[in-house]
């Protein structure tokens, strides 16, 4: 069974270009539009290896999920990596601070991203 990933981000053609890198890496992939959709999702019983989390979104943003899904147990050590323009040292801090496990600043290549994930997914 594939590792599967969960993509939160409120861009259409993000959601596409990141679903469609990951999948012909091996990955299942499941996407949000926003960090609310996302929690629905984990709260209705998906149960993802890995989220990988835009920070600028409507509705709820990417450090408020990150805060969110910390504070559910069974989800207290699932891999949560950020893919955002944000690049600056409080932002990382903060994120870091609520339980980001990584901090990637788009651009990204397919390549680099899937590296990246393949480090923090043991097995992957």
């Amino acid at each position: 069974m594939p590792l599967s990933v969960l993509v939160v981000d409120d861009s259409i053609t993000m959601l596409l270009s990141l679903k469609t890198t990951l999948s012909m890496n091996g990955f299942a992939v499941e996407t949000a539009n926003n960090g609310q959709d996302a929690l629905s999702k984990l709260n209705s019983g998906f149960k993802p290896n890995l989220i990988l989390t835009d920070i600028n979104m409507p509705v709820m943003g990417g450090m408020e999920l990150i805060g969110k899904v910390r504070a559910l147990p069974s989800y207290r050590f699932l891999p949560i990596l950020t893919l955002t323009t944000e690049s600056e040292a409080s932002k990382r801090e903060e994120g870091k601070r609520l339980g980001a496990t990584g901090w990637l600043v788009k651009p990204v290549s397919g390549d680099d991203l899937v590296k990246v994930i393949r480090k923090v997914l043991p097995g992957a």
